[in-house]
Formats: C-alpha cells, sequence, structure tokens
C-alpha cells in the first residue's frame, strides 16, 4: 500500500533540509516566511542567540488590510518587516523561503523587502 503525503509535509521535509544548510546570525539573520491559506508571517531570527529581531504579519492591527490572503497583503508585510528591519539597524539578510516555492505571495514578500531596504 502506497500513502501518498500531502503537501505540507513535503514543505516540511523540504524546509527541514534547507534549514539544516542556512542560519542567520545577528549581523545577518534569516528572513523566514511561513504563509497559510489565510495569512502570511514573516519574522528576522537570530539563530545564534535564538532570538526573533523583527516581526510583521497580517494579523498586525495597523495594517487595516481587506483581504489577508493576496499579493497585495504580501507586499505590505515585506515592506513593513523591511521597515522595522531597518529600524533595529538590519540591512542584510538571508533568506528562507519555507520550502514554498518562490512565486505568488513569497516572490512578492521578498521583492517588497528588496525596495524597501533589505539586502538578499
Amino acid at each position: 500500500m502506497i500513502i501518498k503525503a500531502d503537501k505540507n509535509q513535503v514543505r516540511r521535509k523540504r524546509h527541514a533540509r534547507v534549514r539544516s544548510k542556512l542560519s542567520g546570525t545577528q549581523a545577518r539573520p534569516r528572513l523566514n516566511v511561513f504563509r497559510s491559506n489565510k495569512h502570511i508571517y514573516a519574522q528576522l531570527i537570530d539563530d545564534v542567540n535564538g532570538v526573533t529581531i523583527a516581526n510583521a504579519s497580517t494579523l498586525d492591527k495597523e495594517l487595516n488590510l481587506d483581504s489577508a490572503s493576496n499579493v497585495d497583503a504580501a507586499v505590505k508585510i515585506g515592506e513593513l518587516v523591511a521597515k522595522r528591519a531597518v529600524e533595529k539597524g538590519v540591512k542584510a539578510v538571508v533568506f528562507d523561503r519555507g520550502g514554498y516555492l518562490y512565486h505568488g505571495r513569497v516572490k512578492a514578500l521578498a521583492d517588497a523587502a528588496r525596495e524597501n531596504g533589505l539586502e538578499f
């Protein structure tokens, strides 16, 4: 009997494989992206010290989004996390797409973060 893995299990396996080779430091933290069907989250993580430096998500009250699950919301999250990172003195990051394809909401978030001062 063959048991087919669902998309999220495959993504988690891919993410674990990538994370074994990728980590963030205080000078160059990891920009981690997580997306669900309703929301998208981004956070800057210093893996050496185990600290989250900055974060942003579609759950933030200050954004007042009409829809939290589209490309426009991802662009706003990219802008917000970049703004918060620059305020903390972070310019260079390591991009961790979380096992997702670099397409759609993940690509929009990354492009918006780049345009607002982050360097990948």
